[in-house]
């Protein structure tokens, strides 16, 4: 099947074909008919699957056929979870809007207003936002969201993970009731299923993958070591494999900081984004990563959620996840668009219930590794609980008698030591 066989208008397709793409992948094939139909839809789709282009090219196609408003009111709103997502659709636009005469802007916090709201006053027909960034402005009557055809909400299952839950219902209640809404998510969560019954009407049911699995195409590795060998052995791993695009996840953005400043002495070029990060300092990382001048980005789950990197093909999950569901967005960066990719997650003994929780949530028992000279003390059960099954009891002696007499005099003096101090305040206070 072609684009053009899905119902796309003419300058889509130019646009299409610019971007060198000639078949639909499964989401958009699926995705497309629906929407250019007016109907809702609820789709489970992963990154890397063309989710972007499966509801931003009929949606294109539906607001182009309408004639231009007075002032260009906002007629689609696009919701996502962080600035980076939002960064990426607004290219994505950019490229599938270059042959129709439509406005867009991305809006998001931790950047000055100011540009943004002069793009929103010139006028503009499509606008992606961050729920924190939308809010604060509507509040401050900067912008009108009351002409909106249709909303999007991309990546709803991170955007509820990082509780945004209370800021969607306040921008779905300043929204038309009649609207055609967009909802997509990695996961069908019971979370994502309420959400669904409470924005959507009617929703078609989409899915490009089985429901909570990994892309087939990419490789999953399990290496148990020990906590504290765990950065020697992603050194070794990266230098010895001469990997040159590696993302890196860990939990805190401490130990984001940490690890890269690890690997920087190790001589192996590296940048940390995380939530502390500027959006300068965030952008220039992610773009010295894609140009290979940084070898290693490391990051948080919530810093790369929707990050777009083309045929990346090394994933580290140096700490996994304690939230299965985000053990699937971050291994679904590598392996995209039908490339293959590896994933390896580094297990301490500590997180031996984690991988139990994912390995429950994939439906697979995933092969564990050790590598020669970084084996774990115990491969099987927590360190933490070795040492409180092997630490020997006191050696308690039974105390029959009364207590020796020179401790009964230590405690004696002890309390009249602690009591005369009271008494002489008290006195002083009293005077």
């Amino acid at each position: 099947m072609s684009f053009k066989d899905l119902g796309l208008a003419e300058p889509l397709l130019r646009a299409i074909n610019d971007k060198g793409y000639e078949t639909p992948s499964p989401i958009q094939e699926k995705c497309i008919p629906v929407v250019l139909e007016g109907k809702d839809v609820l789709a489970s789709a992963q990154t890397g699957t063309g989710k972007t282009a499966g509801f931003s090219l009929p949606m294109l196609q539906l607001l182009s056929q309408e004639r231009e408003k007075h002032n260009r009111p906002v007629r689609a709103l696009i919701l996502t979870p962080t600035r980076e997502l939002a960064a990426q659709i607004g290219e994505e636009l950019k490229d599938y809007s270059r042959y129709l005469h439509l406005r867009y802007t991305v809006i998001f916090g931790g950047v000055n207003q100011n540009p943004q709201v002069r793009a929103i006053k010139q006028g503009v027909d499509i606008l992606v936002a961050t729920p924190g960034r939308l809010l604060d402005l509507h509040t401050q009557n900067l912008l009108r969201l009351d002409n909106v055809e249709i909303l999007v909400l991309d990546e709803a299952d991170r955007m509820l993970d990082m509780g945004f839950q209370r800021d969607l219902n306040r921008i779905v209640d300043i929204l038309p009731h009649k609207r055609q809404n967009l909802l997509f998510s990695a996961t069908f969560s019971k979370e994502i299923k309420k959400l669904a019954q409470t924005y959507l009407t009617h929703p078609v049911s989409l899915s490009a993958t089985p429901e909570n699995t990994t892309v087939e195409k990419i490789e999953q590795r399990v290496i148990r070591v020990d906590k504290d060998r765990k950065t020697a052995l992603t050194i070794k791993l990266i230098a010895e494999g001469d990997w040159q695009q590696v993302l890196i996840f860990t939990r805190t953005k401490h130990g984001a900081n940490r690890l890269s400043q690890k690997l920087e002495k190790a001589k192996i070029t590296s940048a940390a984004i995380h939530g502390n990060k500027t959006q300068n300092a965030r952008t220039s990382a992610l773009a010295g990563f894609k140009s290979g001048r940084i070898r290693v980005l490391v990051a948080t789950d919530i810093a790369a959620r929707g990050l777009d990197i083309p045929l990346l093909p090394h994933v580290i999950n140096y700490e996994l996840p304690n939230v299965p569901e985000d053990y699937v967005h971050r291994i679904g960066r590598t392996g995209r668009a039908g490339a293959s990719g590896e994933a390896i997650s580094l297990v301490g003994g500590d997180e031996v219930d984690y991988l139990t929780g994912i390995e429950k949530l994939l439906g697979e028992k995933l092969t564990r590794q050790i590598i020669l000279g970084f084996e774990p003390q115990d491969p099987e059960t927590a360190p933490i609980k070795k040492q409180q099954e092997q630490r020997p009891p006191r050696d308690k002696k039974p105390h029959n008698g009364p207590k020796p007499k020179h401790k009964q005099q230590n405690q004696s003096n002890a309390g009249d030591g602690a009591a005369k101090p009271k008494k002489r305040r008290d006195w002083r206070r009293r005077r």
